[in-house]
């Protein structure tokens, strides 16, 4: 039976072209990484992401046990990190919270990598859009340039097609709300987001506004302005309300750098998380990967953290567990720091990620 599996596999070319590129990705470096796709097959990449995302829903449902990622924001080593430190998919089921371009230098290989592995493996690997996922912002912050510098305008083009089309939130075991920005005042019933109508831009106001702009700030009373001229502001009195109109117990968000890798607000029902360690070389930072996992009454968590690996930028990790009143569930964060970069140190998580190479770089 398994032979036939392997058989039917290694029959449909959509697959074979998608583990070509992850095969191809093993021979990724700074220096080579033009050699490694033509433009077409990128193109083709984004037209069967779109499709995946399409065919989804706009706010997904996922079940525990998840890894959850904060922005990425071109920084493909330090995405190899997070996939050694904590697991590799599909082994492992992972949802990252959007701002996988712009800012850092390997968008495209970041963005082509997380769209291959979400085609191969949708119920594994699950992506939501963030505000840079969007053509206005994108078109200043680095990603537009990195496309027309290695290829051209119509591969920028095909990615912007398939973010207008990526999901906005995910719920985690029906308690747990992920998003890239924060939440919306104007988001009543949670069944909103059936309404939204793909392909779409990230307005300046709104429900998908605030879902991919919006940031807690303890000053505001409820909700305010944000001085970000997009989405708006939250307070702790509004994370509140928010949990409790829509019975849930935690909001998980990106969008804002936080120096732990993690910053909790409102008593801890909002936690931000960053998964850039020294995000674009001016913060020393450090990146985090959340962990949500169910376990028996009684039990603690798994604290099985991997040693020091050899990948550059990261140097030291840990884990801090919080409970949650969910039954059976606990979160926690496995946490990496930067150090300067050592060039000598990259190669331990492409071998991780990818296998051995078969032969030497020259």
């Amino acid at each position: 039976m398994a032979g036939k599996q392997k058989a039917a596999t290694e029959k449909n070319p959509v697959i074979n072209f998608l583990n070509s590129i992850l095969e191809r990705l093993k021979w990724w470096s700074p220096g080579n990484c033009q050699k490694l796709f033509h433009e077409t097959e990128l193109v083709e990449l984004c037209y069967r992401a779109r499709e995946s995302f399409w065919r989804g829903k706009v706010k997904l449902e996922i079940d525990a046990p998840v890894n959850i990622c904060g922005d990425i924001h071109g920084q493909f080593e330090d995405l190899l990190a997070i996939f050694e430190l904590a697991g590799q998919c599909p082994e492992n089921k992972y949802l990252f919270l959007g701002d996988y371009v712009d800012r850092g230098p390997f968008s495209i290989e970041v963005i082509t990598l997380l769209f291959t592995l979400h085609v191969l493996y949708p119920d594994r690997m699950l992506l939501l859009r963030g505000n840079h996922e969007s053509r206005p912002v994108n078109m200043q912050y680095g990603f537009y340039l990195e496309c027309r510098k290695r290829y051209s305008e119509k591969l920028y083009d095909a990615f912007q097609l398939a973010f207008y089309c990526m999901p906005l939130c995910a719920v985690v075991h029906k308690k747990i709300i992920c998003m890239h920005g924060g939440i919306s005042e104007d988001l009543i019933d949670l069944a909103q987001l059936e309404k939204v109508d793909r392909p779409c831009d990230i307005p300046d106001i709104g429900v998908i506004a605030d879902l991919t702009w919006a940031d807690p700030d303890d000053k505001v009373p409820g909700y305010g302005g944000s001085p970000r001229g997009a989405g708006r502001s939250f307070g702790p009195e509004a994370v509140k309300q928010f949990l409790n109109m829509h019975n849930l117990e935690l909001v998980v968000r990106a969008h804002q750098v936080v120096m732990d890798g993690y910053e909790f607000f409102a008593e801890k029902k909002l936690v931000t998380i960053f998964s850039a360690p020294a995000y674009c070389g001016q913060f020393e930072n450090a990146g985090v990967v959340l962990k949500v996992q169910l376990v028996q009454t009684g039990e603690e968590p798994s604290k099985n953290v991997p040693q020091t690996p050899a990948v550059p930028n990261l140097v030291s990790f840990c884990s801090v567990f919080f409970p949650l009143s969910i039954f059976f569930q606990q979160c926690s964060f496995t946490i990496f720091r930067p150090e300067p970069f050592n060039p000598n140190e990259g190669k331990g998580a492409i071998t991780k990620m990818f296998g051995n190479r078969k032969k030497q770089e020259t």
